[in-house]
C-alpha cells in the first residue's frame, strides 16, 4: 500500500481559489439582485447583444426628448401664462381709451393708462424662465424689449425727432394746440407706423429675432415653441400705449388727441386679435408637446419590456444565489483559519 502525502498549504491555496472565484461570482450575482438585469450582456446574450444595445440606445434618445419636452411644457405654460396678463392690459387700455372717447375721463388720466400700459407690456415680455427670455424669438439670452421711457431710449428719441421732423415743434410746444385731425392722422401714417409696423421697431425697440424657437418633441416631429416680441399684435399694443402717453403729455389740440384715440383704439382691437391668435398657436403646441410625449412614454414602456425580455433576471433566484455565495465563503473562511492553524509541531509538542 502507497501513502500518498498531502500538504496543507495545498489545500489552503485550493480553497483560497476557490474563494476568489466565489467572491467573483458573489459580485455579479449582488449586481444582478440590485438591478434586475445580467452584470454582463455580452456574455449572457452573445449574438444577441447588438438588439440588446439597439433597443437601449433608442430607450435612451426617447427618455431624452421626454425630458426635453417637459422644460418646453414649462416654457409654453409661461408663454400662456404671459400672453393673457397682455390681453388684460390691452383690455385695460382700451377700456381707458372708451372712456376718453365718452369724455369720461381727464387728458392726463388716458396718458397715465397709456403710460402703464406701456411700462406692464415691456414687464410681461422681458420674462425670463431657466434664464432665457420668452419673447426674444431664437436670441433667449438678451432682453427682448428696450424700456420706452429709460433716459437715452432710442425709441422714445426716435418719437420725438419723428413729431419735431413732421410738424417743426415738439409736442410741448403752443403751436402743438393748432394741429388739425387730418394733420395728426398724417403723421401717425407716415411717420409712427414704420416705427412699430416697420423696421423702426427691431432698430429702436426689440432685440428679439422674428424666428422662433424649433423644438424636436419626438423622434420625427418639430414643432415651434415660442412666441416673439415681433408679433404684429404687440406692435400696435406698443404702438398705442406709446402714442397714447408720449402726444397726451404735451399741448396736443382736441382734434389732433381724438385722432389719437380714434387710432389707438383700432390698433389695441387688432393687437387683442393678434394676441390671441398668438395663444392659439402656443396651445396648439402645448397639445403637440403633450400627445408626443405620451407617445413616446408608450413606447419606452415597450422598449422596457424588451429589454427585460433579454437582459431580465429572476430577483428571486438572484438573491437566493447571493445568500448561498455568502454563506459558501465564509464557511470558506472558517475552513481556511481552521487549515492555517495544522502545524506538525502541534503533535510533536
Amino acid at each position: 500500500m502507497k501513502a500518498t502525502a498531502v500538504s496543507s498549504a495545498a489545500i489552503s491555496n485550493a480553497l483560497r481559489y476557490q474563494q476568489m472565484r466565489m467572491q467573483a461570482d458573489l459580485v455579479k450575482a449582488t449586481k444582478e439582485s440590485q438591478t434586475g438585469k445580467v452584470a454582463d450582456v455580452g456574455l449572457a446574450l452573445g449574438g444577441r447583444t447588438t438588439q440588446a444595445v439597439t433597443f437601449q440606445r433608442d430607450l435612451d434618445r426617447l427618455n431624452g426628448i421626454i425630458d426635453s419636452n417637459s422644460l418646453v411644457a414649462a416654457r409654453l405654460t409661461s408663454t400662456q401664462d404671459s400672453l393673457s396678463q397682455l390681453s388684460d392690459v390691452a383690455q385695460d387700455l382700451l377700456t381707458a381709451l372708451t372712456s376718453a372717447v365718452s369724455g369720461d375721463s381727464s387728458t392726463s388720466i388716458t396718458q397715465t393708462a397709456g403710460a402703464t400700459a406701456l411700462q406692464q407690456m415691456t414687464g410681461i415680455l422681458n420674462t425670463s424662465v431657466n434664464g432665457e427670455y420668452l419673447f426674444a424669438g431664437t436670441n433667449t439670452d438678451v432682453k427682448p424689449i428696450d424700456n420706452f421711457s429709460a433716459a437715452g431710449s432710442p425709441a422714445k428719441a426716435a418719437f420725438d425727432a419723428a413729431f419735431t421732423s413732421y410738424f417743426g415743434f415738439t409736442q410741448s410746444n403752443p403751436a402743438a394746440a393748432n394741429i388739425t385731425a387730418a394733420q395728426m392722422d398724417g403723421f401717425i401714417t407716415t411717420a409712427v407706423e414704420p416705427q412699430f409696423l416697420g423696421s423702426g421697431w427691431q432698430a429702436n425697440w426689440s432685440n428679439a429675432t422674428d424666428d422662433q424657437i424649433t423644438s424636436r418633441i419626438s423622434l420625427s416631429e418639430t414643432t415651434q415653441t415660442s412666441v416673439s416680441a415681433n408679433e404684429q399684435g404687440i406692435r400696435k399694443l406698443a404702438m398705442a400705449a406709446a402714442m397714447v402717453s408720449t402726444l397726451f403729455a404735451g399741448n396736443i389740440s382736441q382734434q389732433g388727441q381724438n385722432t389719437i384715440v380714434s387710432r389707438a383704439q383700432k390698433l389695441v382691437g387688432e393687437a387683442i386679435g393678434g394676441i390671441v391668435q398668438a395663444q392659439s398657436e402656443a396651445g396648439l403646441a402645448q397639445k403637440r408637446v403633450s400627445d408626443a410625449s405620451d407617445r413616446m412614454k408608450t413606447q419606452v414602456d415597450l422598449f422596457e419590456k424588451h429589454i427585460i425580455d433579454l437582459e431580465g433576471v429572476d430577483p428571486a433566484e438572484a438573491a437566493t444565489r447571493v445568500a448561498d455565495l455568502t454563506q459558501h465563503i465564509e464557511t470558506s473562511f472558517a475552513l481556511t483559519a481552521r487549515l492555517q492553524q495544522l502545524s506538525l509541531l502541534n503533535y510533536l509538542t
